[in-house]
């Protein structure tokens, strides 16, 4: 399995292999002795799946708070998404700043996106189908999100702001300011 460390240290990008012959490919998506090996040390409780059925999609940015903070494991098995993972932790040196990669059933990569961090996604392709682990259970009660274009993140989305499909919710979502508190640091 390839690992690389991206400019939040934290944020890792897996791609593990694919054997391929004339039936088609064969890959260990999940291992989670290796994922150990790269300092991933939580449980996952929990697989969530999304389908997102025109390009443009814009998903998040979103996390969840105590007791039920979230790391995920994120891959895209069909189409192509650009993964967006900012640093929510309080006090971090890289708190307010983000780091992205483009998953895609061809490149076959995963994001590992930590606990304290806000996750978010625009979609490349349509019929984009996105998986991810979850190291806690979702609880409405802990779910908090920031608005997908805040100026005071500045994520350089793969897509113009008049094409992009949002829920009602997304649209709702304050700035970065209110994530202030949400996790501390360390």
């Amino acid at each position: 399995m390839k690992v690389e460390h991206l400019a939040i240290p934290e944020v890792i990008l897996f791609t593990p292999p694919r054997f391929q012959d004339n039936r088609g490919f064969f890959s260990e998506t999940y291992n989670a002795k290796r994922l150990e090996e790269a300092g991933i040390h939580l449980p996952f409780v929990q697989d969530n799946q999304s389908l997102s059925v025109q390009k443009g999609v814009v998903r998040g940015l979103h996390c969840q708070v105590a007791p039920y903070v979230q790391g995920k494991l994120v891959r895209c098995t069909q189409g192509a998404i650009w993964d967006v993972a900012i640093d929510a932790r309080t006090g971090s040196p890289t708190y307010g700043k983000w780091v992205g990669a483009e998953l895609s059933a061809d490149n076959w990569s995963q994001l590992w996106i930590p606990p304290g961090f806000l996750h978010g996604f625009c979609t490349l392709t349509d019929n984009a189908m996105v998986q991810y682990k979850c190291t806690n259970l979702y609880s409405k009660a802990c779910e908090r999100a920031v608005i997908w274009n805040c100026k005071d993140i500045g994520i350089n989305w793969p897509v113009n702001e008049k094409d992009v499909v949002l829920s009602e919710k997304d649209a709702q979502n304050p700035g970065f300011s209110a994530a202030k508190g949400w996790f501390p640091y360390p």
